[in-house]
């Protein structure tokens, strides 16, 4: 069961590495909360008429679990979309993948589990990835980079608390409610930064592009991505699931230039690998005894 929840989540890690492209695509007509905000509530409402169908019981707690974590997930939704009105696509991958360099430092934030030699060596090379990332892309760093990196924190914490909450709780009602958190949320911040009225009247839900986005992300990248996660992190581990997610990038930053051929500079192609070296060693220790058995030999050589 473990081997086909992994294999799930590597068509998660797709899924969202894809839509990277979309969603910029479709926030040029419609304003990013009121974006998300459509996304997450069509999402939510099948679930929501399984839940009445099905008769499952409203636990308070299960309601409490969903609510917390859909704040964590419209934390990484809400600044990663608002990132990508001025970033682009692969960098926003990257830098939201650096959340797996995050999940072992929360862990010890917030449960007290030690971080490994590994993952403070995985942390250093991926903050030096970062820093080669911004230098060698055409684009400098700006403000969509920083609001993309306050979206890591989001999805981190995400991880880390879908771990906690799906061990004795209903799956389908934890992932109902916290899907409707981040419509609501996404909805209400509509109402206050944006003017959802201007953009019905110029008919901005109407647009096909965004149509077809709001239908890949809601049913595709929000539905059938979080049902997976919710229901494959009962097999598997917080650590495993950073592993898998190391691949969003890599998938954001090949549907990028295949779609819409953004290029990487060779600074930021090595800072790239740096990110994704840095996830993976901050979580495969096999990778950081290759290192110190490559050094070992290189000292030997060297006498």
């Amino acid at each position: 069961m473990a081997k086909i929840a992994d294999i799930a989540l590597v068509g998660v890690a797709f899924i969202w590495g894809a839509t990277f492209v979309v969603v910029q695509s479709a926030i040029e007509f419609l304003p990013p909360f009121m974006f998300n905000g459509s996304r997450f509530l069509m999402a939510a409402i099948p679930l929501v008429v399984v839940l009445f169908i099905k008769s499952t019981p409203i636990v308070k707690r299960s309601v409490l679990h969903g609510i917390f974590l859909g704040i964590f997930l419209f934390i990484g939704y809400a600044f990663q979309t608002l990132g990508l009105l001025f970033t682009t696509p692969s960098k926003a991958g990257f830098v939201t993948g650096l959340s797996v360099v995050m999940v072992p430092l929360f862990s010890f934030v917030f449960f007290k589990r030690s971080p490994s030699k590994e993952a403070i060596m995985g942390s250093s090379l991926a903050a030096i990835g970062l820093y080669l990332l911004m230098s060698g892309h055409s684009q400098a760093f700006n403000i969509g980079d920083a609001l993309v990196f306050i979206c890591a924190f989001g999805f981190a914490l995400h991880i880390i608390y879908t771990d906690v909450f799906t061990k004795n709780t209903s799956l389908l009602l934890l992932t109902s409610v916290q899907l409707c958190t981040v419509g609501i949320l996404s909805m209400g911040c509509a109402l206050i930064f944006e003017n959802p009225h201007a953009v019905l009247m110029n008919g901005g839900l109407g647009n096909k592009e965004v149509m077809t986005a709001l239908l890949i992300t809601s049913l595709l990248a929000t539905l059938l991505a979080f049902i997976t996660q919710t229901y494959a992190q009962r097999y598997t581990t917080p650590s495993r699931v950073a592993i898998i997610f190391t691949l969003e990038p890599v998938f954001a930053a090949i549907c990028s230039y295949l779609w819409i051929g953004e290029r990487l500079g060779s600074m930021a192609i090595a800072g790239s690998g740096l990110i994704v070296i840095g996830m993976l060693l901050s979580e495969v220790p096999i990778l950081a005894w290759i290192l110190k058995k490559m050094n070992r030999n290189h000292s030997v050589e060297v006498k």
